[in-house]
């Protein structure tokens, strides 16, 4: 169990893409992680895209960047929703500051051009908002999956088993 001790937000919201949430959530829950799905309001339901559900463990306002080792953003129209909250972005610009993992897939990427992090990045996403990030300042790339230092990005489903890979080895080290 190698992730034993480790603590992980994954970010909810409704109309989150099902796969590249629970994906990744359970790979790292696997390894030992402790993953703690977190939204706007704890203890409340939110419904993926395909109508699997997840209920938020912690708020948005009870989470402290200082207290994780890494952070998710899944994809689907979810982080659309979640880079309009100010504790979304500034806990992702805490991440940054402090280098911990940050994982993104498809559209999540919005969120990582919100918090305004960005800049000079080599990273992916879904080709829908390749534009964005590059206005964003990133270096945009169509791989399955790239990392760039603790930045850790992805396409779409068909990407899950080497972007959680890729993710469970960074927040390994």
């Amino acid at each position: 169990m190698r992730l034993q001790g480790k603590k992980v937000v994954c970010f909810v919201e409704q109309e989150f893409e099902d796969l590249e949430l629970w994906y990744p959530v359970l790979r790292l829950r696997e390894e030992g992680a402790v993953v703690y799905l977190a939204g706007p309001e704890a203890g409340k339901a939110y419904v993926g895209k395909y109508g699997v559900p997840c209920t938020a463990d912690k708020s948005l306002d009870e989470i402290n960047a200082e207290d994780y080792d890494g952070v998710l953003v899944p994809g689907g129209w979810a982080p659309d929703k979640l880079r309009r909250y100010p504790q979304v972005l500034s806990f992702v610009r805490a991440m940054h500051e402090a280098k911990k993992p940050i994982g993104h897939i498809c559209h999540a990427g919005w969120v990582l051009a919100s918090a305004k992090i960005l800049q000079g990045v080599t990273t992916t996403s879904t080709p829908g908002i390749k534009d964005d990030m590059e206005h964003a300042g990133a270096i945009w790339v169509d791989r399955e999956v790239v990392v760039d230092g603790h930045i850790v990005g992805a396409r779409r489903p068909p990407d899950l088993p080497a972007y959680a890979k890729a993710f469970a080895d960074l927040l390994a080290r």
